[in-house]
């Protein structure tokens, strides 16, 4: 199977079966959104969606959290991942949106990355999910779920994204993003994939190997 037919197989069974496929990060606008997936980093969705609502009422806009001392935002995100260098990156983050942005968050991938916090996948997050930008953010979900299924041997996050990139047409990759993550978090899990239950076998490098390998 070439990896074209490969990507093939995999886009059209994700579109047949997976037709609506959403960040599972709760928010109300693109700054609320920014803040969310910054407090993701190392930290699951379903931690973040409890820390986020006290923290978008205290702080509702940019202007309020750019404002706010460290003391101020710790107690709202101590129970996330790295919680002294969020708190930190968050005022940080909105100061230069208010500085260099207006207050507005950038669409652009490379102004989004000006932003304290924001790595290349927060950005491409931010820029596929707000603005329908044709980018897939690449986590370790996506990373672990693309090598296990031959879409790429890339060595790096930014290498796995250039290979996505190639082979999935770009009014899908939004979507595609989303398809990935959650398919590595509900199925194809880190330490126990379900591939019992998985549609994907046909086309999957892996569940082919580990097949031939145990000869069921």
């Amino acid at each position: 199977m070439t990896r074209k037919e490969r990507f093939a197989g995999i886009v059209d069974w994700f579109e047949s079966n997976v037709p609506v496929a959403e960040t599972e990060l709760h928010y109300g606008n693109p700054y609320q959104l920014l803040v969310a997936v910054i407090l993701s980093a190392q930290c699951t969705d379903r931690r973040v969606n409890m820390v986020t609502p006290p923290l978008y009422e205290r702080f509702p806009t940019p202007q309020d959290l750019a404002s706010a001392t460290f003391d101020e935002v710790y107690p709202y995100v101590k129970s996330v991942s790295y919680p002294n260098s969020k708190a930190t990156h968050l005022i940080a983050m909105a100061q230069k949106l208010l500085a260099d942005f207006g207050g507005e968050v950038p669409s652009d991938i490379d102004a989004l990355m000006s932003l304290p916090g924001v790595g290349r996948k927060t950005a491409n997050v931010i820029a596929s999910v707000v603005y329908d930008k044709p980018v897939i953010a690449v986590d370790t979900h996506v990373f672990r779920v693309s090598h296990r299924l031959g879409l790429s041997d890339g060595k790096t996050p930014l290498d796995v994204e250039r290979d996505l990139e190639r082979y999935i047409p770009e009014h899908l990759r939004a979507r595609s993003h989303h398809w990935l993550i959650l398919h590595g978090r509900y199925t194809c899990t880190a330490r126990s994939p379900k591939c019992e239950g998985c549609g994907l076998t046909d086309w999957c490098r892996q569940y082919a190997t580990e097949y031939r390998k145990t000869g069921l």
